[in-house]
This record gives structure tokens, sequence and C-alpha cells, in this order.
């Protein structure tokens, strides 16, 4: 009886086994992505220049400090000052980028700040942002390079560090248009040691930065809704006649198409010559008071559509109003920290850009304000239009200086609908073109009738086919009577 008791007890304990092995394994792979309380990943964000690189070091904060051993956890951000130097040494001493021929690029650790984010299925956490700048010897190539860093992946053999591209102008890539990885930094399981990433980004060329720019510019000035609102609105009334403070009759198709093309020229010339002069002279100048300009600005717009403050001026009111947009404009490539060489191209680029899509955008409005001009209900229309300029402008006002309001983030999120505004205006401008052309087609006179022929009997006093035998006879009468 002891071989079947022996074989039943085997089979139980196989079984028993079994189920330890299984039943952990299922829950194991079972488990959510949540369930395994993955960590957050450190990014490395890379600004690429002509002689340097940024790299922008995105650090949550509790795997730093247990691989650097400076707690983070109690510091906020008015004291992480006390901890500043440890905190760049500990980074100096695990960031070593190397030329292709194994020349040391120069580290230097910058501005340093606490945050809050959240990445995918992590939940909130703290992170430690640090600013670095990467310097190649003379004469090396900044586009290729050997990217030694083991930031926390030194200690922390569960971390990954994504590198990524942020900007690139060589490349046509902006900051705007998001990043662009270059690759991942982790431990390798099998030697227990941090490679290298090898960076290597292609040829740029000035060709591709200028077309990028060209592209940055023309997207400016769709996405720019207060810019593209202080130029339709100073073009609206344009078609009009100002009688002493009110907008009454038209000036005539000549003469409105006159002045919206010196309206338009004078705002392109005052925004191109003060781009030009603040990006150039790298004028650092505050953003605030320039943005509270621009907004008063269509404030006045607006006001003078309603009714003529500066009639016959308007050229010359587009072009002093045009200096602080143009300010404004140069923000952008004030952001971006070319060299010389690619800031001029750039300003070529990026102002081009503005005036193709400012002309697109003028000529589509062209049709629909000369036939608004026409219609009886313009002067409605017109101060629909007028009113909802000033709502907005005094929205962005508020705004700019310190006093946040929904009705700005609604003007501001007008922008993001490019699409629609683009169809609106080409739908209303063929339609436009079309009522045109068929009111000209019908007020068109038909061919002259010819005289009809006069009798010769008669001197002229009828129509030949109206003659009676009794009127030539009576005017026979008549002359031989005047003669005697």
């Amino acid at each position: 009886m002891t071989g079947p008791r022996d074989w039943l007890i085997a089979a139980l304990t196989r079984l028993v086994a079994g189920i330890a092995i299984v039943v952990p394994a299922a829950l194991l792979l079972g488990a959510s992505p949540a369930a395994a309380h993955p960590m957050p990943h450190s990014v490395v964000e890379l600004d690429v220049y002509q002689a340097s690189v940024s790299a922008r070091l995105e650090l949550p904060a509790d795997d730093f400090s247990r691989a650097s051993g400076i707690d983070l956890s109690d510091t906020t951000r008015a004291t992480l000052s006390a901890k500043a130097e440890a905190i760049r040494t500990y980074l100096g001493k695990h960031i070593h980028p190397t030329s292709t021929g194994g020349k040391a690029w120069q580290v230097s650790i910058g501005e340093l700040s606490l945050s809050s984010t959240e990445q995918t299925s992590t939940g909130p956490y703290r992170e430690l942002v640090a600013e670095a700048v990467l310097t190649p010897p003379a004469g090396t190539d900044v586009r290729r390079f050997t990217f030694d860093y083991d930031v926390i992946v030194h200690q922390v053999i569960t971390h990954t560090a994504l590198v990524t591209v942020r900007q690139d102008w060589a490349a046509g890539q902006i900051e705007d248009e998001g990043t662009t990885q270059v690759g991942t930094i982790r431990v390798d399981t099998r030697t227990m040691t941090v490679p290298a990433l090898k960076v290597d980004l292609g040829e740029g060329s000035t060709w591709r930065g200028f077309l990028a720019m060209l592209k940055l510019g023309g997207d400016h000035i769709l996405t720019g809704t207060d810019h593209l609102l202080f130029l339709l609105i100073l073009l609206l009334p344009a078609p009009l006649a100002a009688t002493g403070r009110r907008w009454d009759g038209l000036v005539g198709a000549r003469s409105a198409l006159l002045r919206i093309g010196r309206i338009t020229l004078a705002f392109t010339a005052g925004h191109s010559v003060a781009l030009a002069v603040t990006a150039l002279g790298r004028l650092d100048i505050p953003d605030w008071p320039v943005e509270a300009f621009i907004a008063a600005s269509i404030l006045v717009g607006a006001i003078h559509a309603i009714r003529p403050l500066f009639p016959g001026k308007e050229a010359l009111v587009a072009g002093v109003f045009g200096l602080g947009h143009g300010m404004a404009f140069s923000f952008v490539l004030a952001e971006m920290h070319l060299s010389t060489g690619q800031l001029v191209t750039s300003l070529l680029g990026f102002n081009l850009g503005i005036e193709l899509v400012q002309l697109l955008l003028v000529c589509l409005a062209l049709p629909s304000l000369l036939v608004l001009a026409r219609l009886r209900v313009q002067p409605t229309l017109r101060l629909a239009g007028a009113l909802l300029t000033a709502t907005a402008a005094v929205g962005w006002l508020a705004d700019r200086l310190g006093l946040p309001n929904p009705v700005a983030r609604a003007a501001d999120s007008a922008g993001s609908h490019t699409t629609a505004m683009l169809a609106g205006l080409t739908v209303t401008a063929l339609a436009a073109t079309a009522w045109t052309l068929a009111t000209r087609r019908h007020a068109r006179p038909g061919p002259a009738e010819p005289p009809a022929a006069t009798c010769p009997e008669c001197e002229g006093r009828h129509t030949a086919t109206t003659c009676d035998p009794y009127d030539r006879n009576q005017s026979t009468d008549t002359a031989n009577s005047a003669a005697t």
C-alpha cells in the first residue's frame, strides 16, 4: 500500500508547487502598469547652437536625492540656493561630453529650480530642473559628439534618461515644434555599466534654418490674434467717407483700394523696422509694456471704426502702432539665442513669412470690405465688429496689466482656429466677388437703339413708318400759305 500512497503524496506536492509558481506569475503578468509603480524618468533637452549646446535637465527629486546623497525632500525654492553648490558639483562630475576625437567639452551648470510635474502613469512628483551649457573646443563639430552622462543612473539602476533635441536651427527645428528623440541612457544589465550615448544630428544648413523661420513667421501672424485684429479693424472703415465725426457715404473703389494699400504698407514698414532694430540690437525690453501697448492700439482702432478719430491719417497711425507690434515679434527671435549670422537669416525669413501671410489675409478680406461698405446693414455690422474688437482689446489690456480674465483667454484661444478662420475668409471673399460681378452684370446698359428714320417730306416732324398722307398734304398747304 506504500506505492499508491507515495504516488499520491508526490502528485499533491507537485500540484502545490505548481500553484505556488503559477499564481504569483499570473498576478505579476496580469498587473496593470499603475500597479507596478513605475518610476519617473529624467529628461535631457538639448538646444543646438552654432558654437555650443544648451541642456535642460529635468530630474525626479527623490531619485536625485537617492543617487547624490543631497536631500531635497524638505527643500523649497527659497532654500534651494543653500544646496546649489553641492548640486552643481555633483552634476559636473557626471556629465562628460567629448568630441568624436576624444577632446573633452567644457560643462557649465547654471540656473537651478524645483517644480511639480507629472509623467504618464507616475502621478505627480517633484523635479529638479538644471540648466547646463556644453561648449566644445574651438573648431570642433557641435553636431556630433559622445554624451557620457550618468546622473542618477549610476546609483538607481532602474532609472532611465531620455535625451531629446528641442531646438536645432540648422536642421530646421525650432522650439515651438516639439522635440526629437536622440536616444536613451540606462544601465547595461550585462556589464552593469552606463554606456555613453553617441549623438549625431546630421548635416545642418542655412537654407533649412531660413525655411523654418519663414514658416514660423507665417504661423505667428496666423495665431497672433491681436496683430491680425489690429490690422483688420483699421481696414474696416477704409472704404467709408468721414463727415465731421461720423462715417457717412463711400469714397469710391479706387480710393478705398489706395487707402487699404497705404495702411497695410505703413503697418508693414513700422513693424519691420522695429523688428530689425530690436532683434539685431539685442535690446532687452520688458514684454508686458509692449503687449499692453498692442492691446491699447487695438482699442484705439476699434473706437476709430465706430467714430472717426483720425480720418485720412490711418496709414500714419498704422505705422506708429506697427512699431510696437514689431517689438513683440522680436521676442520670438530673442528667445532662440542665435548667433549674429543665424539671427540675420532668421530675421529675413521670419519677417518674410509674416508679410506673405499678412498679404494673403488682406487679399482675402478685401472683397468683403468693399462689398460690406455698399450694403444697408453696413453700419450695424461695422458697429458689431468694432464692439467685439473693443471688448477683446479691453480684456487683453487688463490681462497684460496683471488682471487675468476670461475675455482675454477667449480672445487668445481664437488663434488656435486658424483653419476655420482661413476657410471663413475664403468663403466670404468668393461670395463677395460673385455678388460684385452679378451686380455689375445686372447694371450694365443694353445696346442703344438706332434713331428712327424721319419722313423727308414732312421735314422731320414724323417717322417714316408713321407718316400719314394727310399730314403730308397739310404740311404742303402750310408751306404754300407761308410763301404767299
